[in-house]
């Protein structure tokens, strides 16, 4: 182990001696708050309607509009959070997340109409930020030569989230209740609160004399010299998440074309969803540490080929285990996307603006994440569902070919 502390300590590059601490409290507050995120889809329609709101049509729209106000939030926030992390220090801002979100969940379990429900969602975006300020703490606290391996791991905590979230909405309303289910969520977040302010230790970088007055202004886009690796990682993030989620909205419908036993399709439809998240986890930090040696940018490029194959196949199974098997392995090649669009550009802006790219990055996923499933949705409503997958796959093809080109220049 001595060997990675020696040698990451490479001129102008400052990294924590408590790197390991601080990313395991960053893997359990990240992992808590998505859980707190996600864990009310499946109730939250039933939510909606304790709310007051009876007509059927005006609930799904109201479930909609509360789950994305969250996202929608988030994303227009992220690159504020990643300046002022970068300005006041990265610590700070957990802190200021995991006890903002704290309150948020535990305000929307005492919503009392629907106008609240959705308006307190949207604090919890304005406030959170958590697991995407986590990314940039372990990314600018770890040695250069872990990078891969830590934001690998830290991939896999917050896809973890996103997995056992639903998984945890679905169990716990029926034991306590839905309001003391936002209550539990707030309180395991204060937890989350309670180990960052204590246990995270941030190592500030050193000022270099004469330079102080001068940083401020050499903020933001500017201060990028090459802005070529930068702008291929936004636009990377925002494609793997509109590759993961442009299925979403066809998924139950294909499936019940895939399985004869109408009982099995949404059991089935489960699985297929849960199939690409498991093999992200499994995969994450495998593919982040192969990155430390052979290169971000390889791994990059070989995952996004690798997906747009396996989407193929995906538009002509003739069994609902072929798509679940399928859905697997592509989540296994998508696993090791996200550490290394954080590792490359972590490696490829200052020290100074890290914070606000990666906030950038955030949105840019987000972005995706929300245009993934309308685009899903039109393209399988009015082409076909084949399309959405032959569709997907071309995009991530023209995605590694963007990125080799990126990388050879």
């Amino acid at each position: 182990m001595t060997s990675h502390t020696s040698s990451s300590a490479a001129p102008g590059f400052t990294h924590s001696v408590h790197w390991r601490r601080n990313l395991a409290v960053c893997m359990f507050g990240s992992f808590t708050t998505i859980v707190a995120m996600t864990l009310l889809l499946p109730f939250l329609p039933l939510y909606v309607e304790q709310l007051g709101v009876k007509d059927h049509a005006a609930i799904v729209q109201w479930s909609g509009a509360a789950y994305g106000a969250t996202f929608l939030s988030a994303a227009l926030v992220a690159p504020l959070w990643g300046r002022l992390a970068d300005r006041y220090g990265r610590k700070p801002m957990l802190i200021r997340a995991s006890l903002g979100m704290a309150v948020a969940m535990a305000l929307i379990g005492v919503a009392g109409n629907v106008w609240q429900l959705v308006g307190l969602r949207l604090l919890a975006g304005l406030l959170g930020g958590y697991a995407s300020g986590s990314m940039v703490l372990v990314a600018t606290q770890t040695p250069k030569e872990r990078t891969g391996w830590a934001l690998g791991t830290m991939s896999s905590a917050i896809m973890a989230g996103n997995l056992v979230g639903p998984l945890v909405g679905g169990a716990l309303p029926p034991l306590i209740g839905i309001r003391a289910t936002f209550f539990a969520a707030g309180a395991v977040i204060f937890v989350a609160f309670l180990a960052t302010a204590f246990l995270v230790r941030e190592e500030k970088k050193p000022k270099r004399p004469g330079a102080a007055a001068a940083e401020p202004e050499a903020g933001g886009w500017s201060a990028v010299p090459d802005k070529g690796p930068l702008v291929a990682m936004l636009f990377t993030g925002m494609l793997l998440m509109l590759a993961n989620m442009s299925i979403e909205p066809i998924i139950t419908v294909y499936v019940a074309t895939l399985v004869q036993d109408p009982a099995r399709v949404t059991m089935t439809a489960g699985v297929v969803m849960s199939a690409a998240a498991l093999g992200s986890i499994l995969s994450a930090a495998r593919l982040g540490r192969l990155a430390d040696r052979v290169g971000h940018w390889n791994v990059i490029v070989g995952c996004l080929a690798v997906s747009a194959l396996l989407l193929i196949p995906q538009a002509f199974v003739s069994a609902g285990w072929q798509l679940v098997a399928l859905r697997f392995l592509m989540g296994l090649s998508l696993g090791g996307l996200l550490p290394c669009i954080a590792s490359v550009i972590r490696h490829s802006v200052p020290e100074q603006v890290a914070g606000n790219m990666l906030g950038y990055s955030t949105s840019a996923q987000y972005a995706g994440q929300v245009a993934g499933p309308l685009v899903g949705g039109f393209v399988g409503g009015h082409v076909g569902m084949r399309a959405v997958f032959i569709g997907t796959s071309v995009l991530m093809a023209a995605g590694a070919a963007w990125n080799w080109f990126a990388k050879r220049r």
